[in-house]
Protein backbone atom coordinates (compact mmCIF):
# COMPACT_ATOMS: atom_id res chain seq x y z
CA UNK A 1 0.00 0.00 0.00
CA UNK A 2 1.05 3.64 -0.79
CA UNK A 3 -1.01 6.16 1.11
CA UNK A 4 0.46 9.68 1.47
CA UNK A 5 0.34 11.89 4.24
CA UNK A 6 0.54 15.47 3.05
CA UNK A 7 -0.44 17.63 6.37
CA UNK A 8 1.44 19.03 9.43
CA UNK A 9 2.77 16.62 12.03
CA UNK A 10 0.58 18.20 14.26
CA UNK A 11 -2.77 17.11 12.23
CA UNK A 12 -1.17 13.18 13.33
CA UNK A 13 -4.05 13.92 16.34
CA UNK A 14 -5.99 10.78 17.65
CA UNK A 15 -8.75 10.53 14.95
CA UNK A 16 -6.48 10.24 12.20
CA UNK A 17 -3.92 8.19 13.74
CA UNK A 18 -7.40 5.78 14.85
CA UNK A 19 -8.45 5.81 11.09
CA UNK A 20 -4.87 4.81 10.19
CA UNK A 21 -4.67 1.71 12.82
CA UNK A 22 -8.40 0.45 12.02
CA UNK A 23 -7.53 0.68 7.99
CA UNK A 24 -4.46 -1.62 8.60
CA UNK A 25 -6.84 -3.92 10.91
CA UNK A 26 -9.62 -4.06 8.08
CA UNK A 27 -7.26 -4.89 5.16
CA UNK A 28 -6.63 -8.19 4.03
CA UNK A 29 -3.26 -8.86 5.15
CA UNK A 30 -0.79 -12.03 5.32
CA UNK A 31 0.03 -12.94 8.61
CA UNK A 32 3.69 -12.06 9.52
CA UNK A 33 3.63 -13.41 13.24
CA UNK A 34 1.65 -16.19 14.11
CA UNK A 35 2.30 -18.19 17.72
CA UNK A 36 0.54 -21.20 19.04
CA UNK A 37 1.17 -22.73 22.77
CA UNK A 38 4.29 -21.19 22.81
CA UNK A 39 6.84 -20.74 25.69
CA UNK A 40 9.23 -18.10 25.85
CA UNK A 41 12.68 -19.46 28.08
CA UNK A 42 15.63 -17.27 28.82
CA UNK A 43 18.25 -20.75 29.29
CA UNK A 44 15.94 -22.96 31.46
CA UNK A 45 13.57 -20.25 32.90
CA UNK A 46 10.15 -19.85 31.50
CA UNK A 47 9.49 -16.55 31.23
CA UNK A 48 6.05 -16.90 29.00
CA UNK A 49 3.91 -19.66 28.79
CA UNK A 50 0.84 -20.35 26.64
CA UNK A 51 1.93 -17.45 24.08
CA UNK A 52 -0.71 -17.04 21.23
CA UNK A 53 -0.75 -14.69 18.85
CA UNK A 54 -0.96 -13.23 15.43
CA UNK A 55 0.02 -10.02 13.43
CA UNK A 56 -0.59 -9.57 10.13
CA UNK A 57 1.27 -7.09 7.79
CA UNK A 58 0.70 -3.70 7.69
CA UNK A 59 -0.38 -3.41 11.23
CA UNK A 60 1.33 -1.40 14.13
CA UNK A 61 0.97 -3.12 17.56
CA UNK A 62 2.60 -2.27 20.78
CA UNK A 63 4.32 -4.75 23.21
CA UNK A 64 3.43 -3.26 26.82
CA UNK A 65 4.22 -4.34 30.26
CA UNK A 66 6.47 -3.56 33.14
CA UNK A 67 10.09 -4.34 33.27
CA UNK A 68 11.22 -7.86 33.77
CA UNK A 69 7.64 -9.48 32.29
CA UNK A 70 8.91 -10.49 29.07
CA UNK A 71 9.09 -8.58 26.14
CA UNK A 72 12.31 -8.28 25.45
CA UNK A 73 12.87 -12.02 25.84
CA UNK A 74 9.63 -12.36 22.97
CA UNK A 75 11.02 -9.93 20.49
CA UNK A 76 14.21 -12.05 20.81
CA UNK A 77 12.55 -15.25 20.31
CA UNK A 78 10.95 -14.01 17.08
CA UNK A 79 14.15 -12.49 15.77
CA UNK A 80 15.59 -15.62 16.69
CA UNK A 81 18.31 -14.66 19.20
CA UNK A 82 15.96 -17.17 22.02
CA UNK A 83 15.37 -20.69 20.93
CA UNK A 84 11.63 -21.71 20.23
CA UNK A 85 11.42 -24.37 22.95
CA UNK A 86 8.24 -25.37 23.17
CA UNK A 87 4.99 -24.53 20.67
CA UNK A 88 4.96 -23.39 17.25
CA UNK A 89 5.57 -20.25 16.08
CA UNK A 90 6.17 -18.50 12.57
CA UNK A 91 7.34 -15.70 11.68
CA UNK A 92 8.15 -13.92 7.94
CA UNK A 93 7.79 -17.24 6.62
CA UNK A 94 10.05 -19.00 9.28
CA UNK A 95 9.08 -21.74 11.28
CA UNK A 96 11.13 -21.17 14.61
CA UNK A 97 11.04 -24.41 16.57
CA UNK A 98 13.98 -26.34 16.32
CA UNK A 99 14.98 -23.13 13.50
CA UNK A 100 18.85 -24.41 12.54
CA UNK A 101 21.35 -21.48 13.13
CA UNK A 102 22.23 -21.63 9.25
CA UNK A 103 19.06 -20.40 8.54
CA UNK A 104 18.42 -17.17 11.84
CA UNK A 105 20.54 -14.91 9.29
CA UNK A 106 17.73 -15.43 6.43
CA UNK A 107 15.12 -15.07 9.04
CA UNK A 108 16.75 -11.60 10.23
CA UNK A 109 17.04 -10.69 6.18
CA UNK A 110 13.13 -10.37 6.12
CA UNK A 111 13.24 -8.29 9.32
CA UNK A 112 13.94 -4.97 11.07
CA UNK A 113 15.10 -4.83 14.63
CA UNK A 114 15.37 -1.02 15.74
CA UNK A 115 17.00 -0.94 19.64
CA UNK A 116 16.71 1.56 22.22
CA UNK A 117 20.70 1.91 22.81
CA UNK A 118 21.18 2.28 18.68
CA UNK A 119 24.12 -0.10 18.50
CA UNK A 120 25.64 1.74 15.57
CA UNK A 121 29.61 1.09 14.78
CA UNK A 122 31.14 4.18 16.13
CA UNK A 123 34.60 4.03 14.25
CA UNK A 124 32.62 4.45 10.81
CA UNK A 125 30.17 7.11 9.41
CA UNK A 126 26.72 6.61 9.00
CA UNK A 127 26.71 5.88 5.37
CA UNK A 128 29.36 3.00 6.49
CA UNK A 129 27.28 1.45 8.95
CA UNK A 130 24.73 0.84 6.52
CA UNK A 131 26.76 -0.36 3.76
CA UNK A 132 28.28 -2.79 6.43
CA UNK A 133 24.55 -4.17 6.80
CA UNK A 134 24.15 -4.59 3.10
CA UNK A 135 27.05 -6.22 2.27
CA UNK A 136 26.45 -8.59 5.63
CA UNK A 137 22.96 -9.42 3.95
CA UNK A 138 24.42 -10.39 0.23
CA UNK A 139 24.24 -7.14 -1.06
CA UNK A 140 27.37 -6.66 -3.59
CA UNK A 141 27.17 -3.79 -6.19
CA UNK A 142 28.54 -0.71 -4.73
CA UNK A 143 26.34 1.54 -7.18
CA UNK A 144 23.08 -0.48 -5.87
CA UNK A 145 24.23 -0.13 -2.03
CA UNK A 146 24.54 3.37 -2.36
CA UNK A 147 21.57 3.95 -4.14
CA UNK A 148 20.00 2.16 -1.54
CA UNK A 149 21.72 4.23 1.60
CA UNK A 150 20.42 7.26 0.10
CA UNK A 151 17.00 6.04 -0.13
CA UNK A 152 16.80 4.98 3.24
CA UNK A 153 18.46 7.69 4.74
CA UNK A 154 16.18 10.17 2.93
CA UNK A 155 12.95 8.14 3.98
CA UNK A 156 14.02 8.98 7.79
CA UNK A 157 14.67 12.58 7.20
CA UNK A 158 18.50 12.09 7.09
CA UNK A 159 19.22 12.83 3.45
CA UNK A 160 22.62 14.18 2.77
CA UNK A 161 23.72 12.76 6.29
CA UNK A 162 25.65 10.01 5.63
CA UNK A 163 29.06 11.45 5.82
CA UNK A 164 28.39 11.83 9.60
CA UNK A 165 30.21 10.04 12.46
CA UNK A 166 27.79 8.47 15.24
CA UNK A 167 29.40 11.05 17.65
CA UNK A 168 28.49 13.78 15.88
CA UNK A 169 24.60 13.14 15.86
CA UNK A 170 22.23 13.55 18.58
CA UNK A 171 20.26 10.61 20.75
CA UNK A 172 16.90 11.32 18.04
CA UNK A 173 19.51 11.02 14.37
CA UNK A 174 21.22 8.33 15.82
CA UNK A 175 17.46 6.49 16.46
CA UNK A 176 17.01 7.33 12.90
CA UNK A 177 20.02 5.93 11.58
CA UNK A 178 18.77 2.70 13.63
CA UNK A 179 15.27 2.83 11.89
CA UNK A 180 17.00 3.44 8.43
CA UNK A 181 19.24 0.73 9.21
CA UNK A 182 16.38 -1.77 9.91
CA UNK A 183 14.87 -0.47 6.30
CA UNK A 184 17.44 -1.65 4.66
CA UNK A 185 16.33 -4.95 3.26
CA UNK A 186 12.51 -4.29 2.99
CA UNK A 187 11.50 -6.07 5.80
CA UNK A 188 8.25 -7.99 6.35
CA UNK A 189 8.11 -7.43 10.06
CA UNK A 190 9.94 -4.70 12.31
CA UNK A 191 10.65 -5.11 16.00
CA UNK A 192 11.50 -2.16 18.20
CA UNK A 193 12.57 -3.02 21.89
CA UNK A 194 11.93 0.42 23.67
CA UNK A 195 13.02 2.70 20.90
CA UNK A 196 12.01 6.13 22.61
CA UNK A 197 13.17 5.25 26.12
CA UNK A 198 16.23 7.84 26.01
CA UNK A 199 14.77 10.07 24.20
CA UNK A 200 13.49 13.31 25.22
CA UNK A 201 9.58 14.30 24.49
CA UNK A 202 9.89 16.21 21.93
CA UNK A 203 12.44 13.74 19.82
CA UNK A 204 10.30 11.03 20.78
CA UNK A 205 7.05 12.16 19.18
CA UNK A 206 9.11 13.05 15.94
CA UNK A 207 10.34 9.24 16.24
CA UNK A 208 6.58 8.01 16.92
CA UNK A 209 5.47 10.09 13.85
CA UNK A 210 8.40 8.59 12.06
CA UNK A 211 7.09 5.17 12.77
CA UNK A 212 3.22 5.84 11.81
CA UNK A 213 4.64 6.97 8.04
CA UNK A 214 6.47 3.71 7.84
CA UNK A 215 2.68 1.73 8.97
CA UNK A 216 1.58 3.67 6.77
CA UNK A 217 3.40 3.64 3.79
CA UNK A 218 4.81 0.26 3.80
CA UNK A 219 2.98 -3.13 4.01
CA UNK A 220 5.37 -4.24 6.96
CA UNK A 221 4.18 -4.81 10.47
CA UNK A 222 5.55 -3.17 13.60
CA UNK A 223 5.69 -4.48 16.71
CA UNK A 224 6.75 -1.86 19.34
CA UNK A 225 7.81 -2.58 23.05
CA UNK A 226 7.43 0.29 25.33
CA UNK A 227 6.51 1.21 28.65
CA UNK A 228 6.22 4.51 27.80
CA UNK A 229 2.35 4.47 28.29
CA UNK A 230 2.32 8.70 27.36
CA UNK A 231 3.35 7.77 24.30
CA UNK A 232 0.86 4.51 24.02
CA UNK A 233 -1.99 7.07 24.95
CA UNK A 234 -0.99 9.65 22.44
CA UNK A 235 -0.85 7.21 19.62
CA UNK A 236 -3.12 4.70 20.07
CA UNK A 237 -2.67 1.32 18.56
CA UNK A 238 -3.23 -2.51 19.30
CA UNK A 239 -2.25 -3.44 22.71
CA UNK A 240 -0.31 -6.77 23.72
CA UNK A 241 0.32 -6.86 27.63
CA UNK A 242 2.92 -9.25 29.01
CA UNK A 243 1.77 -9.94 32.46
CA UNK A 244 2.27 -12.94 35.24
CA UNK A 245 3.68 -15.37 32.64
CA UNK A 246 1.33 -14.56 30.21
CA UNK A 247 0.56 -12.08 27.05
CA UNK A 248 -2.57 -10.37 27.63
CA UNK A 249 -3.68 -9.37 23.48
CA UNK A 250 -6.54 -6.54 22.41
CA UNK A 251 -5.45 -4.77 26.45
CA UNK A 252 -6.72 -1.73 26.69
CA UNK A 253 -5.21 1.38 28.60
CA UNK A 254 -7.11 1.38 31.39
CA UNK A 255 -5.49 -2.54 32.10
CA UNK A 256 -2.17 -0.23 31.93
Amino acid sequence: MNHSFNGSPNALGGSIIHSLFSFTLQTMAEPIIEIRNAGIYQGDNLILDDVNLTVNSGEFVYLVGRTGTGKSSLLKTLYGELPLKKGEATVAGFELKNLHWKQIPYLRRKLGVVFQDFRLLTDRNVAANLKFVLKATGWTDDKQMKEKVDEVLDEVGLKGHGHKMPFEMSGGEQQRVDIARALLNNPKLILADEPTGNLDPQTTDEIMRLFLRIAQNTDAAIVMASHDYIVVKKYPARLIKTEDARVVDNATIADL
